[in-house]
């Protein structure tokens, strides 16, 4: 196989776009969001790509997320490489919310982060037995980005707001509970999709979701349902620490546990994540909700638990990330408002 990042084929009917890091568990860079947005720009307008699939190289990963070790150095070095990262990660998620061609993901294996972003924007979204889902940023010092806005306010009852103040994992059953997958296909299978499609006639998304509909096979009962009234109970409260105040009072273990977890996150990210969401879900379009993020982003960068989370999760791999604030009573509405300010000439160009 190549050595480039991301690979793109044309077979039959479709444009393939095979992400090709595996060492890295196929976390995207700069390049390989540049080069995906350039891709999709050229198949929109080739009358012979009727539909696009992403899939991930390996066997462990779909896109484990970005690169953000590289994304703090840069900010660090004191380069644009940054900005750049998530400017045109961003341009290339508007890219698949706008792709006028069916866009199915085949999400075979882990998929956090960047990698739900490369993904959840498309039109189809196929889980399988290997897939582990998760938006973990709130344990790094950073936010669901990457359209997480958008997508996670419309997820049933407040599951979007569990998953993303959490980090939860989830697999199949839990994904096609909520409709983030359309379909759940086996792993060994997916080679059989992307063939059937390259043979297919697909002249709209009904076309793309008829052609997956013969390789579904219905996922075992989905372990959320068994909390959903616990979920709904406890995340619909109005502001993050009266989340945390039920969860505590609960005395049954799924939420003491659920306690402990948010306990252990960045409480700058928590009330950040809470307002995006609550911002999110009364946007009337993905580009705006892009916009919101991109603003959030430039400022998360300005701060310090997205490089202490960083540092702690995935370079010395400690653990113990030492949040500033490192309580949510330090954390006032003024300084969540100002996440949200206009960056000037600095907003996303889309």
């Amino acid at each position: 196989m190549s050595d480039a990042e991301a690979l793109f084929e044309t077979r039959g009917n479709i444009g393939l776009i095979t992400l090709n890091r595996q060492k890295a568990l196929n976390s995207l860079t700069h390049g390989m969001c540049v080069e995906i947005k350039r891709q999709l720009d050229e198949w929109a307008v080739m009358p012979s790509v009727q539909a696009v699939l992403v899939v991930g190289a390996g066997e462990k990963a779909f896109c484990a997320g970005g690169d953000v070790v590289k994304v703090t150095q840069s900010y660090k070095a004191g380069t644009t490489e940054w900005r750049d990262f998530f400017h045109d990660e961003y341009l290339m998620n508007i890219a698949i919310a706008e792709f006028p061609k069916p866009y199915i993901s085949l999400v075979d294996g882990i998929a956090m982060g960047g990698g739900v972003g490369v993904s959840i924007p498309g039109d189809l979204w196929v889980a399988t037995e290997k897939t582990l889902f998760a938006m973990p940023e709130t344990g790094l010092g950073l936010f669901p980005d990457v359209g997480g806005g958008w997508f996670l306010p419309r997820l049933p009852g407040e599951t979007g707001m569990y998953l993303a103040l959490t980090g939860a994992r989830i697999k199949a059953p839990d994904l096609y509970a909520l409709g983030i997958a359309s379909h759940v296909v086996a792993s060994d299978k997916i080679d059989d999709v992307i063939a059937a499609f390259a043979d297919a006639e697909i002249k709209s998304v009904d076309d793309a979701r008829a052609t997956l509909d013969h390789f579904h096979a219905d996922p075992e009962p989905a372990p959320l349902a068994e909390v959903m009234d616990e979920i709904d109970g406890a995340f619909a409260g109005v502001r993050v620490e009266e989340i945390l105040h039920t969860l505590e009072l609960n005395e049954d273990e799924w939420s003491q546990k659920q306690f402990k977890i948010l306990m252990s996150k960045s409480p700058t990210s928590l009330k950040l994540t809470f307002a995006q969401l609550r911002r999110g879900e009364v946007l009337d379009n993905f580009r705006d909700n892009m916009r919101m993020e991109y603003r959030m982003v430039n400022h998360v960068m300005r701060g310090t638990d997205f490089f202490e989370g960083v540092r702690a999760i995935l370079v010395d791999k400690d653990n113990t990330p030492n949040w500033n604030p490192n309580t949510l009573d330090r954390v006032s509405d003024e300084d969540v408002e100002k996440y949200f300010a206009n960056i000037g000439a600095d907003e996303l160009k889309i």
